[in-house]
C-alpha cells in the first residue's frame, strides 16, 4: 500500500458542483491499494498515518506532535494511481486492487482509522467517483508512505532479493573476519563501484 500524507491547513472534496467532505488543519491522505495488500499492511499505515509528527507542539516546536495529539482531522481519498508502474511513458496500473475488491478494503482501513482515533475526525470523498480535491498544503509537508510488503514491480523484487542476499552474507560473517575484511586493502584493477556488501546494514525504523 502507497500513501502521500500532506500536512493541511484545510482541503475537501468535490464532485461535480457538490462539495462532499472538508476538514480545517490536520492531514489530506491519499491511499493506493495494491493487489498484495493485507490486514498487515491495514494496520501498519493506520498507525503510521495516525501517529506520524508532523506537527509542532504548544511551544513552536516542529515535528513534536501527531495528528491525534492536536485532535485534528484526516481526510482520506481512494487514489489508484498510487499503483501505477510506467511502460516507457504510459501508466499501467495492474498492481492495483480492482475495484470490487478495493472498496471494502478501503472501507476496513477507514473503519480501523475510526476506531483507532475518533470517527467525526476521519472523512473520505467517494470512492470511485471523478473527483476534484482541493488542498492547502502547509509547509509545504508532503510525507510519501509505503507499507512494508513485496513491490509488484519486478525489477523493484530484484533489488529487494540482491539486499536481502547481502544482509544475510554480512550476517554469515564471523566479528573476527568482518575486521579482516575491512582491514584488508582493496586489490588493484578492483572496480571501485563494486558492492562489499556493506550497503545491506539497513537500520530499522522506529515504530511508534
Amino acid at each position: 500500500m502507497k500513501a502521500i500524507i500532506q500536512r493541511v491547513t484545510k482541503a475537501s472534496v468535490s464532485v461535480g458542483e457538490e462539495q462532499i467532505s472538508s476538514i480545517g488543519r490536520g492531514l489530506c491522505v491519499l491511499l493506493g491499494i495494491s493487489i498484495e495488500d493485507t490486514q498487515k499492511d491495514v494496520d501498519y499505515m493506520v498507525r503510521k498515518i495516525l501517529n506520524l509528527r508532523l506537527f509542532e507542539d504548544e511551544n513552536g516546536r516542529a515535528w513534536s506532535k501527531s495528528v491525534m495529539d492536536q485532535e485534528y482531522e484526516v481526510l482520506c481519498v481512494s487514489q489508484f494511481t498510487l499503483q501505477c508502474i510506467l511502460k516507457g511513458n504510459k501508466p499501467d496500473f495492474h498492481a492495483a486492487m480492482s475495484a470490487e475488491l478495493a472498496q471494502p478494503f478501503y472501507n476496513n482501513i477507514l473503519e480501523h482509522m475510526r476506531t483507532t482515533y475518533k470517527p467525526e475526525m476521519i472523512k473520505d470523498g467517494q470512492f470511485g467517483a471523478y473527483m476534484q480535491i482541493h488542498i492547502q498544503n502547509d509547509g509545504p509537508v508532503t510525507i510519501e508512505l509505503v507499507s512494508p510488503s513485496a513491490p509488484t514491480d519486478p525489477r523493484q523484487l530484484s533489488k529487494q532479493e540482491k539486499l536481502q542476499q547481502r544482509k544475510e552474507k554480512t550476517r554469515s560473517k564471523g566479528p573476527s573476519e568482518s575486521g579482516r575484511d575491512r582491514a584488508t586493502p582493496r586489490p588493484r584493477g578492483q572496480d571501485p563501484n563494486a558492492s562489499s556488501g556493506a550497503d545491506g546494514d539497513v537500520s530499522s525504523e522506529r515504530e511508534p
